[in-house]
């Protein structure tokens, strides 16, 4: 998908999710116009604390995450009417939303896509009278089967307004992640439905008047599970993520003494944080340099001198929520959609040695528990580096120390050797005419000393190969 499509796919999705927030919110607003005093206030408190804490504590259904506040918003309406319903569940989104720090857009669009979908059920209801009227149902038969209705068209006309955003947004939205959401939306309308059932079920038996202690204990173990298996995903998630950040740790351990020890970031890291996009920058004696990238990263954009100055100066992580208002100084180093960044440096004995940079295309989608990993991760990469160029270091020592004493059992041996017979050789040379006899005694005492000297050399030689158990096995070795 070329720049200019996607840009042109990213405006229309803004579009579209302005003009549902327009819409939704001019309802929202005119319900505050119709507004009667409420007949049961602290009814009305008690299920919109419920809707509220349902809201923000989705319950883990399947592979995914949903809010199972259906039920709690049916009886909202069956009690106060739309109006109160809207505001209530308008209200209580918005909060969640503004507590999660999402996007702005999405703070404002999903409240009114929300309270869109109910208004659509609510408003065709009632073209289904006539038929059910028609059927030899009981009360609490015909009750069932308007929630029934009721839940359908709600469930199904709040997938097709998100459902459209995701197709319409230039990220890749396959038809894995749709069925995947749309089981996902099937399990929590199945919880509901249950719960509807149950509620017709318990209201057609005769228990006395229905009070706000009835509405408690009716919606508290609804309210109650959402908030245990909300808890209980968390730990869960927690529990993953510390699995993954202790696996990646030691495979980039394992991988220590290879020159291709980043590999190990390319598969676990994106599972453990989600990332998009990441970058990694070391910085060596003749500066800095690109030792990692990976994702949707874009390649020849060189950063200026002055942003690793900027590097140099950070020592903690910092978050770029948007990149129209500050990406940082290596945002061009990224595709143009990828909007959320997160600069975490690498930090040893108070001196920044690397800078790691993950991105995502999501505004505002980095939580603190991501940005805590992410700096655990940068930490177990400074120390990584920091190791590798102490061995890079002690090889440098151990080089010099065995270049020294190789030139020192030169100077010792072969080169007092070589010289005593050199001068033996030079005075054999003025004898020859006059001495013969004593010529060839210097001679063959030079010959045996230059023997000694190549016979030391070998040695020397054979000193600086590896083993041969080093190259091989040691049965591999006996064969040779």
């Amino acid at each position: 998908m070329n720049q200019a499509h996607s840009q042109t796919r990213e405006r229309y999705s803004k579009l579209f999710m302005s003009s549902i927030s327009v819409i939704g919110w001019a309802l929202i607003l005119l319900s505050f116009v119709k507004l009667d005093p409420p007949g049961q206030p602290v009814v009305l408190a008690l299920l919109f604390f419920f809707l509220l804490i349902s809201e923000y504590y989705p319950m883990p259904v399947w592979r995914g995450h949903t809010a199972i506040s259906f039920p709690v918003v049916y009886v909202l309406f069956l009690i106060y009417g739309f109006s109160y319903t809207a505001i209530a569940y308008a209200t209580a989104v918005l909060i969640v939303n503004l507590i999660h720090r999402r996007p702005l857009r999405t703070v404002f669009f999903n409240p009114a896509q929300l309270v869109l979908s109910f208004y659509g059920a609510a408003a065709l209801l009632p073209s289904f009278q006539p038929l059910l009227e028609k059927l030899p149902l009981t009360p609490t038969a015909q009750g069932i089967f308007e929630y029934i209705l009721l839940l359908a068209v709600y469930v199904f006309f709040n997938n097709l307004l998100v459902d459209l955003v995701l197709f319409i947004r230039p990220q890749h939205y396959s038809m894995k992640m749709w069925r995947h959401k749309t089981i996902t939306e099937m399990n929590s309308a199945a919880i509901s439905l249950i719960y509807g059932i149950t509620l017709y079920v318990v209201g057609s038996q005769n228990r006395g008047e229905i009070d706000v202690f009835a509405y408690f204990f009716f919606f508290s173990p609804l309210v109650a599970l959402s908030l245990l298996s909300a808890t209980i995903a968390r730990l869960k998630r927690e529990k993953n993520r510390l699995k993954l950040l202790f696996s990646i740790t030691s495979e980039l351990n394992q991988m220590l003494p290879s020159q291709d020890w980043l590999s190990a970031l390319r598969g676990s890291f994106n599972e453990l944080i989600g990332a998009e996009a990441s970058l990694l920058w070391i910085k060596k004696d003749d500066g800095w340099e690109l030792s990692f990238k990976d994702g949707r990263t874009l390649s020849g954009n060189e950063i200026p001198g002055s942003a690793f100055d900027e590097f140099d100066g950070m020592r903690r992580p910092v978050i770029y929520n948007d990149r129209k208002k500050d990406g940082g100084v290596a945002a061009d180093c990224f595709e143009s959609d990828v909007r959320a960044f997160v600069y975490s440096p690498l930090v040893i004995e108070n001196e920044t040695i690397g800078m790691f940079i993950i991105a995502r295309s999501r505004t505002k989608s980095f939580e603190d528990d991501d940005v805590q990993s992410i700096a655990t991760l940068a930490n177990q990469l400074a120390v990584i580096i920091k190791t590798r160029m102490l061995f890079t270091e002690k090889e440098k020592v151990v080089v010099l120390e065995e270049r020294n004493r190789i030139a020192r059992d030169i100077h010792d041996g072969v080169a007092q050797t070589l010289a005593g017979a050199v001068m033996k050789l030079e005075t054999a040379g003025k004898k020859f005419n006059k001495n013969p006899e004593e010529t060839r005694k210097l001679v063959d005492e030079s010959v045996i000393g230059i023997r000694e000297s190549l016979k030391e050399v070998r040695e020397s030689i054979y000193a600086l190969r590896p083993y041969p158990t080093q190259k091989a096995t040691l049965p591999e070795a006996i064969l040779r």
